[in-house]
């Protein structure tokens, strides 16, 4: 059984149009969460990092949204474009992006 350094979790809930609140699914997480987990694999890192999908991680207003844990780190409003950072910054070096930081309310 492989046991994985870290998890990154990207939320892929998919709500019913009339339900009046925004969905993750809405934002391409599934084509976000692919590239992320193309690229953890082409860093070699697929063994380490798990890449996973979720249901509703309850920040439905910022998506799209990730979580990495066991750190804890919240991202929101990323895009491909990121994911590079993701994986250096914060998978491999625990430090958060700023930018794509969830603050507290």
């Amino acid at each position: 059984m492989t046991v994985h350094r870290k998890h990154i979790f990207i939320c892929e809930n998919l709500r019913d149009a009339d339900s009046g609140r925004t969905s993750c699914a809405a934002h391409h997480n599934a084509k976000l969460r692919a590239v992320l987990k193309s690229k953890i694999r082409k860093h070699g890192l697929g063994k380490e990092y798990r890449v996973n999908r979720s249901g509703c991680l309850g920040q439905c207003a910022y998506g799209p949204v990730l979580v990495i844990y066991p750190q804890g780190i919240w991202y929101y409003g990323f895009s491909e474009a990121d994911m590079d950072d993701i994986i250096t910054q914060s998978v491999r070096n625990d430090n958060d992006i700023a930018r794509l930081a969830i603050k507290e309310k």
